[in-house]
């Protein structure tokens, strides 16, 4: 994976990178246009050509020349073909020193270069084409490629259109069927490497591996500043060229491309009088149609409207299933069973009726500073998660100022209630135990890596596991949680997430990443390994951090000293010495140490092992240190016994949003 650029470079280029819809425009030249509401480079013109080119120039460079900064585009398009099983001439991302390139020409020059001036090296010209042409004279390895291109139409590095599933194989993708995809492309100024990914929208992971990746300098072909933007060209079969949304950004912003997947209109068929009779029929049918659906949404407007639900155009393409507050109201028996209280509301036990599936109903308390509308749009997101081990989303109410979110009812309720003592705990083996912690670590390494976006948790704890009927263990409560673009960074200057799980990075930059959710695991392992709490202010010194405990046992000698007798008792030494370790080093104050969830998968699984010099690499972070970013946030001094009674007294649970 690509590292983004460095803090200064997303500095200077914060103030000239933005997206379409944030600060500017698209300015269409030649044949681009709309068509049926859609951006379109191209039209039932033959031979023809059409760009489109970003208003604001921006800087690539540092004003003296000598430093390239790295940027990150992704856009969604689709290419409809005049005849179904073949193409025209493709389109390409352009970055160019001019908005527009005048003098191209169309067919397989693409709107980008024409005859004289192909291949020259003063054009400055960078782009990554997407062909359905296969043109002998520049090379084409195909007649459905992608391609990386620089001042001309031969590309340095190209491959067939398709990507990379889960395991690895390589899938064939038309870039003549009409369907929605987006490409990626990643460009890293300090390892002087591009890399370009195609992918579908609809499918549930984002591909790992690049279909493009090339180890290439930028910075002897880009000016200081530049243009982007877009071109395509047909010639004698025509084709229109499709362009739904579109970002580039340096950095930590994050281009969300898949708020709803259109179904683009095909080739527009030649318009006979039987076509436009059909259409003005259609259009009647509609009028009718829509005035009969006004008349009846006002009349039971007026019948019911004590019950106040609202619904949002964007609700309609891409929520979750809605559910009636009528039909949740009579599932929960009117709220009457309170199940607990987070951070965000209270949750209700419910059974659906007619299917009689048990549900959790969570009350959310939204009262932060982020808007309903982004924290709902969010939560949309969060509904197409699926997978064994996370609580899933089955849907959602709003009604008045509230929202009511649907779960999966988890009979035997939250981790934490089986590991501080009482009956439950003696319930919880060892072997169970393990297992938990393995089912929360495959939940965090599918929403790490293995989904379309990467899904920050920011909350996980004890308290945020369910358990189910077989004490199978799902992570849940997504009310903190971040998403963002896979190869980019997050970014946000809030401060969330439960006291004493949150990594001190967090504390001191606000910005959230997968290495501060494998912090908060780390501390999760301890507590589910060790079965107590993160702090014992009554304890003795040595003992009243739980992470500080364990680093002083294993300097002794023998790690598994930290946890309580019972487990001791009740354990396999090797899985509870190597989850008591791996709990350490993902917990570590440095987050360059810890692993990703990935590999602690293949450690817990035993596919890969810890470092032979692990304690080396832990023991150099004390308490003293673990304080200070908190103390700083918190404009308070910290001691060992205010840390225990702050936690055991008056958990924050949630310190910001």
């Amino acid at each position: 994976m690509i590292k983004i650029i460095s803090h200064a470079v997303f500095l200077i280029l914060t103030l000239f990178c933005c997206a379409e819809n944030s600060h500017g425009k698209l300015i269409m030249q030649g044949s681009a246009g709309i068509f049926k509401g859609f951006k379109t480079l191209t039209s039932t013109k033959k031979h023809a050509y059409g760009q489109a080119y970003y208003d604001e120039i921006l800087r690539f460079k540092n004003p003296n020349g000598t430093l390239m900064t790295s940027f990150s585009v992704s856009f969604i398009f689709a290419i409809a073909p005049e005849e179904k099983h073949k193409g025209s001439h493709g389109m390409a991302f352009v970055i160019s020193p001019t908005r527009g390139i005048t003098d191209a020409s169309a067919d397989q020059y693409l709107g980008i270069f024409n005859e004289k001036n192909n291949g020259n090296t003063s054009n400055h010209i960078f782009a990554v084409e997407l062909d359905i042409n296969k043109d002998d004279e520049f090379g084409d390895i195909d007649g459905n490629h992608v391609g990386i291109n620089i001042n001309g139409m031969r590309s340095i590095v190209s491959a067939p259109a398709g990507y990379y599933d889960q395991e690895g194989h390589f899938k064939n993708i038309s870039l003549i069927s009409g369907n929605t995809l987006r490409i990626t492309i990643l460009y890293s100024h300090k390892e002087k490497q591009i890399n370009v990914t195609l992918s579908s929208p609809e499918e549930a992971y984002y591909p790992e591996k690049p279909l493009l990746s090339v180890n290439q300098d930028l910075s002897p072909y880009f000016l200081e500043k530049m243009y982007v933007g877009f071109s395509a060209s047909t010639g004698s079969v025509g084709a229109m060229h499709y362009m739904l949304m579109w970002s580039i950004y340096g950095s930590v912003f994050v281009p969300k491309l898949d708020f709803g997947i259109p179904t683009f209109p095909p080739y527009p068929k030649p318009n006979s009088m039987v076509n436009r009779i059909l259409l003005a029929t259609g259009l009647a049918l509609a009028l009718f149609v829509a005035m009969a659906a006004s008349a009846l949404s006002l009349f039971y407007y007026r019948r019911h409207k004590k019950v106040q639900e609202v619904l949002e155009e964007w609700e309609i393409e891409c929520g979750p299933h809605r559910f009636a507050y009528k039909e949740l109201f009579k599932a929960t028996n009117g709220f009457k069973q309170l199940l607990g209280k987070g951070g965000f509301g209270q949750v209700f036990k419910g059974t659906l009726p007619g299917s009689e599936a048990e549900i959790a109903v969570k009350r959310v308390s939204h009262d932060s500073s982020q808007g309903m509308r982004e924290f709902l749009a969010e939560i949309a997101t969060i509904g197409r998660l699926r997978h064994p081990n996370l609580v899933r989303l089955l849907g959602y109410c709003r009604y008045k100022e509230e929202l009511y979110l649907v779960y999966d009812f988890m009979p035997n309720g939250s981790l934490d209630r089986y590991l501080y003592g009482g009956s439950d705990q003696e319930q919880l083996s060892w072997n169970q135990r393990f297992k938990i912690i393995k089912d929360v670590a495959s939940a965090l390494s599918y929403l790490h890596h293995e989904w379309l976006q990467v899904v920050i948790h920011r909350d996980i704890k004890p308290a945020n596991v369910l358990i189910d009927d077989k004490m199978n263990a799902s992570l849940g409560d997504f009310g903190l949680a971040k998403l963002y673009e896979q190869g980019y960074e997050a970014q946000t200057s809030r401060v969330a997430g439960t006291f004493g799980y949150m990594a001190p990075e967090l504390m001191r930059t606000g910005r959230p990443t997968t290495g501060t959710d494998v912090y908060a695991f780390g501390v999760f392992m301890l507590e589910v390994s060790c079965g107590r709490k993160l702090f014992e202010p009554q304890a003795e010194p040595e003992e009243v951090v739980l992470a500080d405990w364990a680093i002083n046992r294993w300097e002794n000698g023998d790690i598994v000293e930290a946890a309580n007798e019972r487990i001791r008792q009740d354990h396999d030494k090797g899985q509870l010495e190597l989850v008591l370790k791996l709990g350490v080093l993902c917990s570590h104050q440095a987050e360059e140490v810890r692993p990703d969830m990935s590999t602690v998968v293949k450690i817990l699984s035993g596919v890969s092992e810890l470092p032979d010099n692990l304690l080396d690499i832990v023991r150099t972070e004390k308490l003293g240190k673990w304080y200070e970013a908190y103390e700083d946030v918190l404009d308070t001094e910290i001691t060992m016994e205010s840390a225990g009674n702050l936690i055991v007294t008056e958990p924050m649970t949630s310190v910001g949003r």
